[in-house]
């Protein structure tokens, strides 16, 4: 080897440990968070930008909404994101958390197969729609992980005056005990019925016979928040840094990165920390989502 290109090499080597040093002195936060944000590709849209401003990373821990909870409770995390709307509320009051925002909304969908055993398609109640599945006793997957979604879909049988797990479980009342990738793959693999989040399913690749049978009602509207974790709670949480992430997704460059995001040409998510914005139509199915109320 000439000196030439030994030196050559010297310098590479102390360009690749000077860069590899620095990214490791970023500054990071965790960000415990529903898995809905993750598997539809937001985070994946908004976090490059978020870092880009202000050379923070973010770490994002994506399980259901019940979990995150738990572990921002035990500290391990810096700001929790999801869509329970009173479990978020408690946190706070319980100390667990400083002040919840509003981010943004989405909504939920009810899918199907196409051969629809149950008859619900089109039908304006979900409630009706469940009860349907109930008496033709045809599949239905729950997520049964205490996510935002097994809490809504459990609400939904609550208000329909049905309890599927009374004599149903592990008949044709499904308990995939797993996120929502995981119950849409479930689903279709029985050709069943299953509660979605609108994003997870636009993202959702296996969709077989499956598609949207319900949608639309007020009561499927999902709303999301933001909430930095106590550090009088957990001295730990990076208070500076969680905060500067909740001030960029509340703020007008980060709201309109929220509704920047597509997929499919099809807007996922409305903001509403500056005043929700009015939801488009989907170009693949017939009834818009619920408007913020």
């Amino acid at each position: 080897m000439t000196i030439k290109n030994f030196r050559t090499l010297l310098v590479a080597a102390t360009v690749i440990v000077f860069s590899s040093a620095a990214h490791a002195e970023n500054p990071f936060i965790t960000v415990q968070s529903t898995t809905s944000t993750e598997n539809s590709g937001l985070f994946g849209y908004l976090l490059p930008k978020f870092t880009a401003k202000s050379g923070i990373d973010v770490r994002v821990v994506a399980v259901g909404t019940g979990q995150a909870i738990k572990n921002a409770a035990n500290g391990d995390g810096d700001v929790l994101f999801v869509h329970a709307r009173s479990d978020e509320e408690k946190f706070v009051s319980e100390g667990f958390g400083v002040k919840r925002f509003d981010v943004m909304y989405n909504d939920f969908v009810m899918v199907g197969p196409a051969a629809d055993p149950a008859k619900i398609n089109g039908m304006a109640s979900p409630g009706d729609a469940l009860k349907a599945i109930q008496t033709a006793q045809a599949p239905f997957v729950s997520r049964g992980d205490d996510s935002g979604t097994h809490k809504s879909e459990l609400k939904l049988w609550k208000a329909a005056s049905a309890d599927p797990k009374a004599d149903a479980s592990g008949t044709w009342y499904r308990e995939a005990g797993q996120g929502m990738g995981a119950t849409l793959n479930m689903a279709a693999g029985l050709n069943g019925y299953t509660l979605s989040d609108r994003a997870s399913w636009s993202a959702f690749k296996n969709k077989g016979d499956l598609k949207v049978l319900v949608q639309g009602d007020k009561v499927l509207f999902n709303p999301y928040g933001i909430i930095l974790v106590n550090p009088e709670k957990h001295s730990k949480v990076k208070a500076k840094e969680g905060q500067a992430f909740i001030d960029w997704i509340i703020s007008d460059e980060g709201q309109a990165a929220i509704a920047s995001f597509q997929i499919e040409g099809e807007q996922q998510f409305f903001p509403t920390a500056k005043g929700a914005a009015a939801p488009a139509n989907s170009k693949s199915e017939a009834a818009p989502q619920p408007a913020a109320p």
